[in-house]
């Protein structure tokens, strides 16, 4: 994926890096919805950030996760975080983060206070749908 990384990097104007820069800079890539994702990334002093927005709506779920895979090994845990309202930065309507730690693991709830382990999607619409046609 870091070829489709490096191929959406901005190399001139204000925003420019040189190719090989890493996971710093700014790029242009396309998205697996078919929306243009513009991805801005940072490492900055113990931590790993990367913002993405799209024109005229915020990233969904299945961007961010293809993001994540472009900057991250799929074993690495990253991070949305929704901090005090106090400490609210909002410079893009459109704009998501992911954050990553790079000093401490980032703490984990157990995969079975998400869901079911080992069930997909398609069983566990059919589960829950029997679950209520029992109640």
């Amino acid at each position: 994926m870091i070829e489709k990384l490096e191929a959406g990097r901005v190399q001139h104007g204000r925003f420019a890096t040189v190719p090989g820069s890493g996971p710093c800079g700014v790029f242009f890539v396309q998205g697996p919805c078919g929306c243009e994702l513009k991805i801005s990334g940072f490492v900055r002093p113990g931590w790993e950030h990367v913002a993405v927005s799209t024109p005229r709506r915020c990233p969904n779920w299945e961007e961010m996760c293809f993001v994540k895979d472009l900057f991250w090994d799929e074993e690495e845990g990253v991070m949305q975080l929704h901090p005090p309202h106090s400490q609210y930065v909002n410079n893009s309507r459109y704009c998501l983060h992911l954050w990553r730690p790079t000093h401490r693991d980032i703490p984990m709830p157990p995969p079975s206070f998400v869901g079911i382990v080992g069930l997909g999607p398609s069983d566990a619409a059919m589960l829950f749908a029997r679950m209520s046609a029992t109640a």
